[in-house]
C-alpha cells in the first residue's frame, strides 16, 4: 500500500493512545518505516541501464525494513526518544504490524508477485508470510482504505484540534484547524444550540 495510508493508519493509532506531540509523531512514523527498504529503487533506476545494475528495491522491498527484527529497533528507538516511553514502545509496535498487515492483505503487484513477508528476520528466514486472496496494489479496496484514513484524519482533527501537520508545522497546523472548524463548526456547538449538552440557554 501507498506510505501515505501507513502513515495515517500509524497517526490514527497514536491518536487512540492518547499521546502528545512528539509521541504521536514517532507512532505515526512507525506505520510507514517499513517502506525506508523500498528507497533502493532510487538506486535501481539509476543503474537499471548499466553492465551491472543495482537491484537494491527487487532484492531487498520488503526485506530489510519487513521483519520482527527491524521493528524492535525501530520500537528501542521510539521508547527512548517518547515521553511515555512503554505507551510509545506499544503503540509503535501495533502501528508497524498495521503495515504489515496492509501489506498482506493489498500488496500484490500486476504481474501477480505476492512480495512476502519475511517476518522472523534477521532471526530466521523460514516463515515467509504470504495470503492467497491478497489483492493487486492498484486496487479499490486499497484506494477506499486511504480515504476512510484519510477522512478519519480530518475528523480527528477537527474533533481534537491537531493534525498531522503538526509534525512539519504547528503554525501551519493551527491555521489547518481554525479552517476546518470555521467550515464545519467548533466541536459541541450544534449539542448546545439544541440544549444536549444538559445545559439551558
Amino acid at each position: 500500500m501507498h506510505p501515505v495510508t501507513h502513515f495515517l493508519a500509524g497517526w490514527a493509532v497514536g491518536n487512540a493512545a492518547g499521546l502528545g506531540r512528539r509521541d504521536r509523531a514517532i507512532v505515526a512514523v512507525a506505520g510507514a518505516a517499513p517502506d525506508l527498504d523500498g528507497l533502493g529503487w532510487v538506486v535501481e533506476a539509476v543503474t537499471f541501464n548499466s553492465d551491472t545494475p543495482l537491484l537494491w528495491y527487487i532484492d531487498y522491498h520488503h526485506v530489510l525494513g519487513h521483519n520482527i527484527g527491524f521493528c524492535l529497533l525501530y520500537c528501542a528507538a521510539a521508547m527512548w526518544l517518547g515521553k511515555r516511553r512503554m505507551l510509545v514502545g506499544g503503540a509503535a509496535f501495533l502501528s508497524f504490524h498495521l503495515h504489515l498487515l496492509f501489506d498482506l492483505a493489498g500488496s500484490r503487484g500486476a504481474d501477480g508477485y505476492q512480495w512476502p513477508i519475511p517476518y522472523l528476520l534477521p532471526f530466521s528466514d523460514a516463515w515467509q508470510i504470504t495470503w492467497s486472496h491478497q489483492w493487486r496494489l492498484g486496487a479499490w479496496q486499497n484506494d477506499a482504505l486511504a480515504g476512510a484514513l484519510v477522512l478519519l484524519t480530518i475528523y480527528l482533527a477537527w474533533r481534537r484540534g491537531y493534525s498531522p501537520v503538526g509534525i512539519v508545522s504547528p503554525a501551519a497546523d493551527t491555521k489547518f484547524i481554525d479552517t476546518l472548524r470555521a467550515r464545519f463548526g467548533k466541536p459541541g456547538e450544534n449539542r448546545k444550540a439544541r440544549g444536549l449538552d444538559g445545559k439551558s440557554y
